[in-house]
C-alpha cells in the first residue's frame, strides 16, 4: 500500500468516525479516547518497553502523537482517565501494561474492542480472524494490508532501538492508523455492545496487565542447571522414570505400552484414539490413575505420564524469565470459546509437566499460596440448572460418594476409603458427562463394561432429572442457532452443525471464567499480589507476615465471586501455602521431581539451596 492509499484509508476511517452516532449508553461519557501503543518486550526485564503512543478523542478529533522520550517525561496519562471518560483500545492488556510501565494511573473505564469482537462473533469462526484487521474486514471497513502491518511491526521491534527521523514518523503514522481504526470500529460495533459486561471485560484487562507484570517467581539457578544438563541426562531420566518399560532408548513404543497394560489387566479398559491407537493424552492418564489409585502399579503410570509430558513439552519450552527472576507469559484473555485465558503452554510454567512447577519458589521473606475452587463445574451446573439434588450432592463435600450412596451403589455411611473404587468410577462418570460422553467412552475411561456404563448413565439421569432437562434444552437452543450467554454476559452463537458434545460443557466452563474474572479484578484492585491465574485457581504471593491474611482475603474474594455467578451458592475454595525457603510443589509431580533432582545431584548440582 503506497502513501496515497494509506491516506485514503485513514480518510475513510476518520469520516466514518466523525459521522457516527453512538447509542445513548455510550454518550454518557464526555470523552472517549482511542489509544494504541507500539512497544517491545524488554529482553532483560521481560516487561513492556514503550516505543510510542497515539491517542485520538472520539468527539473532538484531538490527537496526541508521542514518542518514547515524551512518554517518559509524563507523570500521568496526557488525557482524562476519570469517571466521565472511556479508554477505547484493542487487546487492552497491551495498552494497560504500558500504562503500568510508565507508572500512569489506570483508566476508570475501559472498552476493549477485541473482547467485544470476540463475544459478538464467538462460535462463528469469523472468516478474517480475531485481530484488528479481521474485525475491520468483517464490518467492511478499510484497513492496511497484513503484509505492511507486519513490516511495520518488525520496524518497531528493531533490537537496536535506533530509528531515523523518517522511521519515527512512519511508526507514529502506522500507530495512528490503528487508532483511527478504533474510531471507525466503535460505531460499527456499538449497537451490540452491552455496556456493563463490556466495562467488566475491560476492567479484567487491567487485572491481567497487573498479573502479567507480577510474573511467577522462579528458582532461576536450579532451572538453568536443569536446562543446561537436560540433553545429556535425558536418556538417563528415561531409564530412571520408565518403570513401565515402554521405551526403547529414547523412543516410546506403543507395542511395549500395550503389553504393559495387558500385563496389569487394564488394556481392555484403556481409552483409544479415533484411529484405534492407545490414547496417551493427559486426561486419559489422569482418569486411569484415579481409577486404579490403590493399585501398586499406579506409581509407574504416574511417572510415565510425567515423563511423556516432559519429553513432549520440553522441546517447545520457552520460559521468559526476567532479571528479577520472574517468568512472564502472555495470558491471552478471551482467547477461547469459553472466554477463558489461552496462554501458550510453552511459555507458561503451569503448561509443561506438573513436576516442573517445583521450580516455582517464593523470594526470601515471602510466601506463596495456591487457591483453587473445588469441583467448580458441579457447583455451577447445580446452580445454573436449579437442580436441588445436584446442589445437595455438592454440599455434601463429596458429590461422587453422595451419588454412589443415593444411587444404591454404596451403602449409607460408606467412606472414600472403603468404597474408593466405586467413588473413582462415579468421579469419571461426573466429569465425562460434563463433556457429553456416552456409555462407550465412560466405559473406557472408567474401566468398566458398556452395560455397566449405560446403567450408571441411567442412574445419573434418574438422580438429577432437572439438570438433564436443562442441559438438553441448552444444547438444543444452541444447535438451532440460538445464542448462549453466561451470567456476566459472555456469549456464544449457536451452530446448527455443531457437535452436542462441544456445547454441553460451555455453560459451566464459561460461567467459571466469569468467576475467575471477578476474582482477579477484586484481588488485584485490593492490592493482593496475584502471580498467575491457573484455569480455576490462583497463585498469589505475600510477605511472610502477611501471607495468612492475604490468603484468607483471597479465599473470601473467590467465594464471593463464585456466589456472584451461581446466584448465592458457595463454591468451596482450598488453599495451600508454601513459605520461603520452601518451594511450590504439585503433589502429582513430586515423584518425578525427586527423580530429576537426584540426576542433577549426580552431576554435582546443589538442589537443596
Amino acid at each position: 500500500m503506497n502513501r496515497h492509499e494509506r491516506r485514503c484509508v485513514r480518510a475513510q476511517l476518520r469520516q466514518i468516525g466523525e459521522a457516527a452516532e453512538l447509542p445513548s449508553v455510550l454518550r454518557r461519557f464526555r470523552s472517549i479516547w482511542a489509544v494504541d501503543f507500539e512497544f517491545q518486550t524488554d529482553p532483560i526485564t521481560g516487561r513492556v518497553w514503550p516505543v510510542c503512543m497515539v491517542a485520538i478523542e472520539f468527539y473532538s478529533g484531538k490527537e496526541l502523537l508521542l514518542w518514547r522520550d515524551q512518554l517518559l517525561s509524563l507523570r500521568d496519562a496526557p488525557f482524562d482517565t476519570g469517571d466521565d471518560s472511556l479508554l477505547l483500545c484493542f487487546q487492552a492488556v497491551a495498552e494497560l501494561s504500558n500504562f503500568l510501565e510508565l507508572s500512569w494511573k489506570l483508566p476508570r473505564h475501559i472498552c476493549d474492542l477485541y473482547a467485544e469482537h470476540r463475544t459478538q462473533t464467538n462460535g462463528t469462526n469469523p472468516p478474517y480472524g480475531n485481530g484488528l484487521l479481521g474485525a475491520l474486514a468483517l464490518r467492511g471497513l478499510a484497513h492496511i494490508n497484513a503484509g505492511e502491518k507486519e513490516d511495520m511491526r518488525q520496524l518497531v521491534l528493531r533490537p537496536s532501538r535506533s530509528w531515523s527521523p523518517d522511521e519515527i514518523h512512519a511508526i507514529l503514522q502506522y500507530c495512528r492508523t490503528d487508532v483511527e481504526a478504533l474510531i471507525a470500529l466503535l460505531p460499527a460495533m456499538a449497537s451490540a455492545i452491552q455496556l456493563s459486561p463490556a466495562l467488566l471485560r475491560g476492567r479484567y484487562g487491567a487485572a491481567v496487565a497487573r498479573m502479567e507484570r507480577e510474573g511467577i517467581p522462579i528458582d532461576v539457578r536450579l532451572y538453568q542447571a536443569f536446562m543446561e544438563n537436560w540433553e545429556t541426562f535425558r536418556p538417563e531420566l528415561i531409564r530412571e522414570a520408565d518403570m513401565c518399560g515402554v521405551y526403547e532408548g529414547t523412543t516410546f513404543k506403543m507395542l511395549l505400552f500395550a503389553n504393559y497394560l495387558a500385563g496389569k489387566g487394564i488394556l481392555a479398559g484403556w481409552q483409544r484414539t479415533p484411529t484405534g491407537l492407545l490414547a496417551t493424552d493427559d486426561d486419559t492418564f489422569l482418569g486411569q490413575i484415579e481409577l486404579h489409585r490403590h493399585q501398586p502399579f499406579v506409581t509407574g503410570l504416574k511417572k510415565l505420564r510425567e515423563l511423556s509430558a516432559t519429553l513432549d513439552r520440553l522441546r517447545k519450552l520457552n520460559l521468559r524469565i526476567g532479571s528479577d527472576g520472574r517468568a512472564r507469559a502472555q495470558l491471552k484473555p478471551f482467547w477461547t470459546v469459553t472466554g477463558r485465558n489461552g496462554p501458550e503452554a510453552s511459555e507458561f510454567i503451569f503448561g509443561p509437566a506438573r513436576w516442573m512447577r517445583g521450580f516455582i519458589r517464593p523470594i526470601p521473606g515471602w510466601g506463596l499460596a495456591y487457591l483453587d475452587w473445588q469441583a467448580q463445574e458441579i457447583a455451577i451446573a447445580a446452580a445454573l440448572s436449579g437442580d436441588e439434588k445436584l446442589a445437595a450432592a455438592y454440599a455434601s463435600g463429596d458429590p461422587y460418594l453422595w451419588f454412589a450412596v443415593v444411587a444404591g451403589l454404596a451403602p449409607p455411611g460408606a467412606s472414600a476409603t472403603s468404597y474408593g473404587a466405586i467413588r473413582a468410577v462415579c468421579k469419571v462418570l461426573f466429569l465425562a458427562i460434563n463433556y457429553g460422553a456416552g456409555a462407550y467412552r465412560i466405559a473406557v475411561q472408567a474401566g468398566i463394561s458398556v452395560t455397566e456404563a449405560t446403567h450408571l448413565l441411567r442412574l445419573h439421569r434418574e438422580t438429577f432429572p432437572v439438570f438433564w432437562r436443562w442441559i438438553e434444552q441448552t444444547v438444543d437452543k444452541a444447535l438451532l442457532g440460538g445464542k448462549l450467554q453466561t451470567p456476566l454476559g459472555w456469549e456464544v452463537r449457536g451452530r446448527i452443525h455443531a457437535q452436542p458434545t462441544d456445547l454441553m460443557n460451555w455453560p459451566m466452563q464459561s460461567a467459571g471464567a466469569d468467576a475467575m474474572r471477578i476474582a482477579a479484578i477484586a484481588a488485584t484492585e485490593a492490592g493482593i499480589v496475584v502471580h498467575a491465574p491457573v484455569h480455576d485457581a490462583f497463585l498469589i504471593g505475600a510477605p511472610l507476615e502477611r501471607l495468612a491474611r492475604d490468603t484468607e482475603h483471597m479465599a473470601a474474594i473467590m467465594v464471593a465471586a463464585g456466589q456472584t455467578v451461581t446466584g448465592g451458592m458457595t463454591i468451596r475454595v482450598e488453599a495451600n501455602e508454601v513459605r520461603s525457603p520452601g518451594r511450590y510443589m504439585d503433589d502429582r509431580g513430586r515423584e518425578m521431581w525427586d527423580t530429576v533432582m537426584e540426576l542433577l545431584r549426580r552431576r554435582g548440582v546443589a538442589t537443596a539451596a
